[in-house]
């Protein structure tokens, strides 16, 4: 491991750690009063942080420059791998409503930011971060849009009352007036204009995005006081599995001998894929009160395994060179 990589590490455990404090010490006050404050800053997180970032990240992105076959080997599989999940999830009959497709958001939305960057940058150098970035700018657009069309069909179905028709409605609506798909919506109508933000407008945006990462990682510190990890380990540590070993794996596959990788791009595409879960995952669960524990839990032991798993996916991709 990187003194680059250590540092990045650190810090997110320090943040998690002052967010397990002020849990400890009440310090955002208790549970009951004025309600949660997990699930307080969860929906601050969810309605004012992650849309300016949604927004500002689809309204300036250059689609005409993107390196598709690239972004393809990495969002394919991953896709995939979440459709499966989710699939298997829902024909289990331990779960329902929005469980499926959280605990599926949580087996593949990887932490690109805090430990996917320095981890790119220390072994691929800028032609790996040219790429990294790129995938960055798509990542929570395509995953989080996914994960929130399935929840809420999942819930309209489960709230089913009239017909067909209806139920389609009333998934559809959810769905669009969501703070996840309706920025993404807002940003992609924005960019097909061809205008460039204002720059008050576009500073004001990056101000709010940049407060989602500290955001989320005093959240999994407060959610760590407040519910603790016992109960849900063995899922946790199911779905780390998944995020650790299958995504990568699918990404290895169709990346190397379905679209012919090789190189730097397959080496960044499958360490991308093998990131452990990222905190976006505990925001989403907070969103529809689904899984907290075992979201908290999963990014924590993926986080902790990563620093066993990276060493094995860079041994295959050395085998492969």
């Amino acid at each position: 491991m990187t003194l680059a990589v250590f540092y990045k590490l650190l810090s997110i455990a320090v943040a998690v750690l002052l967010g397990w404090i002020a849990g400890r010490q009440h310090w955002l006050g208790k549970p009951g009063e004025a309600g949660d404050p997990a699930r307080v800053l969860g929906n601050a997180a969810f309605g004012i942080f992650v849309p300016a970032l949604l927004f500002r990240t689809t309204a300036r992105v250059d689609f005409a420059t993107l390196p598709w076959r690239t972004l393809a080997a990495f969002f394919v599989p991953l896709l995939l791998v979440l459709l499966c999940v989710y699939l298997q999830q829902r024909l289990s009959r331990r779960t329902h409503g929005a469980m499926p497709a959280v605990r599926a958001f949580a087996a593949t939305f990887g932490n690109t930011l805090q430990i996917g960057l320095p981890v790119t940058a220390a072994l691929f150098g800028e032609s790996g971060l040219a790429i990294h970035i790129t995938i960055i700018s798509l990542h929570a657009l395509i995953v989080l849009s996914l994960a929130t069309t399935l929840v809420e069909m999942d819930l309209a179905r489960a709230a089913q009352h009239g017909s067909l028709a209806s139920t389609l409605a009333l998934t559809l609506r959810n769905t669009i007036i969501h703070p996840v798909v309706l920025p993404v919506v807002a940003g992609l109508l924005f960019n097909a204009t061809g205008a460039t933000l204002p720059a008050a407008v576009d500073e004001a945006l990056q101000l709010l995005a940049s407060a989602v990462v500290p955001l989320c990682l005093v959240l999994i510190g407060l959610s760590l006081a407040t519910y603790g990890l016992g109960p849900r380990l063995r899922g946790a540590a199911g779905v780390s599995l998944v995020k650790l070993l299958l995504m990568p794996a699918a990404v290895l596959a169709v990346a190397h001998w379905g679209l012919g990788l090789a190189g730097t791009p397959l080496a960044t595409v499958v360490m991308l894929a093998a990131l452990p879960t990222g905190s976006n995952a505990l925001i989403f669960a907070q969103r529809y009160r689904t899984l907290e524990v075992e979201t908290t839990a999963t990014i924590v032991l993926s986080t902790l395994a990563f620093v066993l798993v990276a060493p094995l996916w860079l041994t295959v991709l050395g085998w492969l060179a």
